[in-house]
């Protein structure tokens, strides 16, 4: 069987989907890389997410227990059928990983997710897994490297899904991508992030839901000071937004990019006790 990407789609008259943001990862240390920074046990369990050509699937299979492989393009099940025939500990799943429950895949086992999917859903992927029932031990997912920057909230910036994965694990980007490490090679630079969800959130909170009403609020118009986009998202008097801030020590012009994790854990005690939510 062909081991680069290209040749072994022609063998299979497989071309990559643009639609499906197709780049094949198939550079053997970047792969390794990957694979070491996931800290695999042999008893682990892996859920990975975008199997594509199985050059991954491969190496994670060497180094756990057992293998869920999701790939959403059933173009390419006689292939990973082929490649994985006699490979015990490989589990092939075709669909689409946002419509999956992993509960029903797994049962209770706890598991670790790689992920070297099309760039479009990342967001979702992280939100996914992240508010799950039962998230996974940790992430390693490859993303556009801005994409990534803004998610650890480098600069300063944050938005509403960097605050989310702050809230849900410890985030950082353990490695830089170049284009050359994927075929088809992607005009973009990438980044593999790294996440280790919180046993329990790093902030107190009245609950997870309040927590994130008021910060869905507060980026709901984020180009507005914060005390207008508060009154908007909340429904509330400007004066009652502003008072809010004020009780949380959290000056009204500021803007929503602005806020760590604990001033937003400060609103949100504020929104609660004054029955703003």
């Amino acid at each position: 069987m062909p081991t680069s990407p290209k040749a072994l789609l022609d063998s299979y008259g497989l071309q990559p989907k643009k639609s499906l943001g197709q780049n094949f990862m198939h550079d053997p240390k970047a792969l390794q890389k990957i694979v070491a920074s996931a800290g695999l046990q042999p008893g682990d369990i892996v859920v990975e997410v975008g199997s594509g050509t199985g050059a991954l699937t491969a190496q994670l299979a060497a180094a756990a227990r057992q293998v869920f492989a999701i790939e959403i393009d059933q173009r390419f099940q006689d292939l990973l059928e082929e490649r994985f025939d006699e490979t015990d500990n490989v589990y092939l799943v075709f669909a689409d990983i946002l419509k999956t429950d992993i509960r029903a895949l797994l049962g209770a086992q706890d598991y670790i997710v790689v992920a070297n999917a099309p760039y479009y859903i990342s967001s979702a992927i992280l939100w996914h897994f992240l508010a799950a029932p039962a998230p996974p031990q940790r992430m390693l997912l490859t993303m556009q490297y801005e994409v990534a920057e803004r998610i650890i909230g480098a600069g300063g910036a944050q938005n509403l899904l960097s605050i989310a994965v702050q809230y849900y694990g410890v985030v950082k980007i353990i490695n830089r991508l170049g284009p050359a490490v994927f075929w088809p090679r992607p005009n973009i630079q990438s980044a593999v992030l790294h996440i280790e969800p919180h046993a329990t959130p790093p902030v107190a909170v009245p609950s997870t839901e309040a927590f994130f009403r008021v910060v869905k609020a507060g980026f709901s118009q984020k180009r507005k000071q914060l005390k207008n986009a508060l009154a908007g998202g909340l429904r509330l008097h400007p004066a009652a937004a502003k008072a809010l801030l004020a009780a949380a020590a959290i000056a009204p012009q500021r803007r929503a990019e602005t806020l760590t994790l604990e001033e937003w854990a400060r609103l949100t005690r504020a929104a609660d006790a004054e029955g703003a939510l």
